[in-house]
């Protein structure tokens, strides 16, 4: 048996570790190190401190990737986490709620970004499963989620986030999205604008068309024609979105107010009324915050999202069902609020 304060322990120092190195400096068999590694019943309390004692003086990392599938439980304490882009407020505050509640597990999440492109998403969701995560947590733009079914089958917790999947039942935790242009636009009705635009984000985006279905219901609803000319889709950057507010201050009778469905957008939907000298003249209500909106003037009113709640709740679920829960999938809504600033408050002329 070698002692744990053998000198031998120097040289196995000098170099990486093995779990033959951990073995002989416990004073076990290579197979309850790996035992104790994998968490796998029928080892003692005292062997297993002896074994972590002699990992942690060598500095010992385990091969996860190796090791995972001998594991009596064959988790890998990782997660797979796909959001629209991680240099998103949004998605980055989702990431670190996801992180936060991860981190209480002692798992790891690797994070990849969508980015609204089909085939990065079945390119991200497969490196995730060769790394045989435990669970995902997905943003997705696919038609359809169909072609996840088989690890569904196979007991691999999915959660999706932003958007309801098609093709398979599984958990999803969403915004209220209709709801929250809902009372974006009857804001703006309240203090006497009729002449509302709408700028959008992709249409092929579940959270886009649910916030144009908001607008467009909540004017018809209080007998106000939507007009084809103040609705423009399919804004994929703030540059965009800044052309096509110039384009509507252009028009003979522009917009009084504009509802901007998306945080990007609304960064640039901000740059051009800046540039034409209207910030203070038209109205604006946007969906979700942007970095220093209250710093602005006029700061700027948001149908605010609580990406933090999303994340975590997201999380959560993930972990109720890696711990045995068999319930049918549901939703998860969370709500908005709309946070009065005074971008959305200015009155038509």
């Amino acid at each position: 048996m070698t002692s744990l304060s053998d000198p031998r322990r120097n040289e196995a120092l000098r170099r990486r570790p093995t779990m033959k190195n951990v073995a002989d400096l416990a004073g076990v068999g290579v197979k309850t190190v790996s035992r104790v590694i994998n968490r796998e019943p029928h080892v003692s309390e005292e062997t297993i401190a002896r074994v972590r004692r002699a990992a942690e003086q060598l500095q010992y990392q385990p091969d996860m990737q190796a090791g995972n599938l001998r594991r009596a439980d064959r988790r890998t304490d990782t997660l797979g986490l796909l959001v629209g882009s991680v240099a998103n407020p949004f998605s980055a505050a989702v990431h670190r709620a996801v992180e936060d509640i991860a981190l209480e597990r002692h798992v790891a999440v690797f994070a990849s970004s969508l980015d609204e492109d089909p085939e990065r998403e079945l390119s991200s969701v497969n490196a995730f499963l060769r790394r045989r995560v435990d669970g995902l947590i997905l943003t997705t733009i696919q038609p359809s989620q169909a072609y996840l079914g088989a690890q569904l089958d196979r007991g691999i917790p999915i959660v999706f986030v932003d958007r309801r999947p098609n093709g398979i039942e599984a958990d999803a935790v969403i915004t209220e999205n209709a709801e929250g242009a809902t009372g974006a636009v009857e804001h703006l009705l309240a203090l006497g604008h009729r002449r509302i635009a709408y700028l959008g984000d992709d249409e092929k985006i579940f959270t886009a068309r649910e916030r144009k279905r908001g607008y467009l219901d909540t004017l018809r609803r209080h007998g106000v024609a939507p007009e084809d000319r103040l609705i423009v889709d399919n804004l994929d950057d703030e540059a965009k979105a800044s052309d096509a507010v110039a384009r509507l201050l252009a028009l003979d009778d522009p917009p009084t107010a504009i509802f901007s469905a998306q945080n990007l957008i609304t960064l640039g939907v901000i740059t051009s009324l800046r540039s034409a000298g209207a910030s203070t003249r038209v109205a604006l209500v946007g969906f979700d915050d942007v970095p220093m909106a209250a710093m602005l003037e006029p700061a700027i009113t948001v149908v605010a999202q609580d990406p933090a709640s999303i994340g975590e709740i997201a999380a959560r679920r993930v972990f109720d069902r890696l711990d045995g829960l068999d319930e049918p999938a549901r939703d998860f809504i969370v709500p908005t609020r709309l946070i009065v600033r005074g971008s959305g408050e200015i009155r038509p002329f």
